[in-house]
């Protein structure tokens, strides 16, 4: 357990480094809602998430070497942080704006024709190999059509308007955020100069 919670709270410091290395990379080729696409601004993670919301705030004085695995205080203290995670507030002010992010595909629907519904997550592993980051850094996107060659944990820049939307999914996690009809595009780093 002392493992599991340290890597939830890994995971939450790790966020905003995650997203900062893809924030600025130049786009690929593009599919889907192309208008958008064009006049989109380019969102960082970290402004999803209100600048008043701490989440860890309550547990900056544990010492989470002091827990054990089995102890009902840390099993607590986890559940607790999944409810706080799942029901994490969202940025409104973006709500209804055109956006560009770049994340990591988390697939929801994986068919012969492709995805065309998925999670976008900041930070590779995400709700696959550890557990989900907090609703207000999940991004449901729903393509107009499914885009081929997609796969889990591909980076993406994914354009349309951001609405602030629940989506429960079982398996993968609470976002908070949603951008129908989006444009998704291969994500391709700049080269240097």
């Amino acid at each position: 357990m002392r493992r599991f919670f340290s890597r939830v709270l890994l995971s939450a410091l790790v966020l905003a480094p995650a997203a900062a290395l893809l924030t600025g990379c130049g786009p690929g080729g593009a599919q889907g809602a192309g208008n958008v696409a064009a006049t989109a601004a380019e969102l960082k993670w970290e402004e999803l998430i209100p600048k008043s919301w701490d989440p860890t705030k309550r547990y900056r004085n544990i010492s989470l070497e002091a827990l054990r695995d089995n102890d009902p205080i840390a099993i607590q203290m986890l559940d607790e942080m999944r409810a706080v995670w799942d029901n994490a507030p969202v940025n409104v002010a973006l709500d209804g704006k055109a956006a560009r992010l770049s994340g990591f595909v988390v697939p929801l629907d994986a068919t012969q024709d492709g995805i065309r519904e998925f999670l976008l997550v900041p930070y590779f592993g995400a709700c696959i190999h550890t557990p989900p980051p907090p609703a207000n850094q999940i991004v449901h996107v729903i393509a107009p059509a499914p885009v081929k060659g997609l796969h889990a944990m591909d980076t993406v820049y994914v354009s349309g308007t951001l609405k602030a939307a629940r989506f429960n999914s079982v398996d993968m996690g609470v976002s908070g955020y949603e951008i129908a009809s989006a444009a998704v595009e291969r994500f391709t780093p700049k080269q240097p100069q």
